[in-house]
């Protein structure tokens, strides 16, 4: 594992240089609320080293980290009378700060969250779907 970057916005959250609202503290990851929420209650895992996206992340310590990532979305329904919650993380893109973090944010219905923050499409034709389908797999298979 690597350790903190003090340049890092996040790693000063774990480091407790950095003003936030630290709602669980574990030796795998801390969480705290998004200072922009999409709903109040959105808050963000962040492991505790400076992991700049999911596939950085060691393999021996994806399950404790995602173990922390299911044990807020399990937590805030509960807490704050939540029908749901929605659960995502970016890596790279559309990644405001470049350390591995969760997104679990509080849903209930009609909240005027809408599926996806980008549009959708359709393959041309099951043959492209195939073709990429195909690609996948072998990257897949030599991962």
């Amino acid at each position: 594992m690597s350790g903190p970057d003090p340049s890092c916005a996040f790693c000063r959250v774990v480091a407790g240089s950095e003003p936030s609202h630290v709602v669980l503290d574990t030796p795998h990851a801390v969480a705290f609320l998004d200072h922009r929420p999409l709903f109040p209650g959105h808050t963000l895992v962040v492991p505790r080293d400076h992991i700049p996206t999911l596939p950085d992340l060691p393999a021996d310590e994806l399950g404790p980290y995602l173990a922390v990532v299911q044990r807020v979305a399990a937590a805030v329904p509960a807490a704050l009378d939540a029908a749901g919650t929605f659960v995502a993380a970016n890596n790279v893109v559309s990644q405001s700060v470049p350390h591995l973090h969760f997104h679990v944010v509080p849903r209930r219905p009609k909240d005027g969250l809408r599926g996806f923050f980008w549009p959708r499409g359709r393959y041309d034709s099951e043959a492209a779907m195939a073709a990429v389908a195909g690609t996948l797999r072998r990257a897949l298979s030599h991962a």
